[in-house]
């Protein structure tokens, strides 16, 4: 069977065949909604604009109906699932399907919250259908460990594609924003409808890319120390910065003076800054606690 002809890709009737065999009904505990279209899949692919001589790293590929789209068009697909019998399952229905290239295909079974490496060259790109409840922290994670990864594309809750592609005032820029900026430019691609899948979610979902930063934001803190500022300053984001990075900074007016120095106003809020002011607040951290003022307003 060449992998260019339609069948060698999954329909609606072979996903729930493959699930029945197996045993498998989709559980909400892990976000399991198997994608049934290989129109779908194939437009994730070139969206993705996955080459020739990529190695993607897929996260949650389920019964692979995606797997095997990145397949035709990828050099190496090595896929990542906690699932344990997903797992077993998913290297036969490869070789089944698209036997020609089972030599470039590899699973990895576990949590890819616990992955810190995988097998043959170092991964080229990130595609995944990610799970709902767990999209966030795995997109990051895998951003992190494994710098290699120059294109992201993943599909996702389409609240949490908005959160993640969200610019700097926006009402629903907040934390998942900011992080991902810190790797990458990040931008919507797109929306996908519940129809694709099976069981269909109560929810749409959407696409979004993330191209990795060619020069990593200019300063001097870590990235835990500019992560930490995000997330105090989001933890109460109705509260000005000042408030806000109180207890980061070790009061009030530690936090009013690392704004100041990072030329940014005591009065803003998280929302309004973009990764590089959250990155300069985090250089500007006072060494050693500024004395609180006698006043009640310094404990805001």
């Amino acid at each position: 069977m060449s992998s260019t002809e339609p069948d060698a890709l999954l329909g609606p009737a072979d996903i729930r065949d493959l699930a029945a065999k197996l045993g498998v009904r989709p559980t909400k505990q892990r976000g399991q909604n198997f994608v049934i279209d290989a129109n779908t899949v194939r437009r994730i692919v070139r969206t993705a604009e996955v080459r020739p001589d990529d190695t993607v790293v897929e996260v949650g590929p389920g019964l692979g109906s995606l797997t095997l789209a990145l397949l035709e068009a990828a050099d190496r697909v090595v896929a990542v699932e906690i699932d344990d019998v997903l797992a077993a399952a998913l290297p036969a229905t490869v070789q089944a399907r698209m036997p020609e290239r089972a030599d470039r295909f590899a699973l990895v079974h576990s949590d890819a919250m616990q992955v810190r490496e995988l097998p043959g060259p170092a991964p080229t790109a990130l595609v995944a259908n990610l799970p709902y409840n767990v999209a966030v922290p795995v997109l990051l994670t895998m951003l992190e460990r494994f710098p290699s990864i120059e294109r992201t594309l993943v599909m996702v809750q389409a609240e949490v594609a908005d959160r993640l592609a969200a610019r700097p005032g926006n009402k629903v820029y907040g934390v998942p924003s900011v992080k991902a900026n810190w790797y990458a430019d990040v931008k919507r691609a797109g929306s996908i409808g519940r129809t694709v899948f099976w069981p269909a979610p109560n929810v749409d979902s959407g696409l979004v890319s993330l191209v990795r930063r060619t020069e990593p934001i200019a300063t001097t803190a870590s990235r835990a120390e500019v992560f930490a500022v995000v997330d105090a300053a989001f933890a109460q984001r109705r509260k000005t910065l000042r408030a806000a990075l109180s207890g980061w900074a070790g009061s009030a007016p530690g936090a009013e003076a690392a704004l100041v120095a990072a030329g940014i106003s005591p009065q803003a809020r998280g929302e309004a800054l973009t990764v590089e002011e959250f990155a300069a607040i985090a250089e500007n951290k006072p060494e050693a606690p500024v004395p609180a003022e006698d006043k009640p307003e310094a404990a805001l």
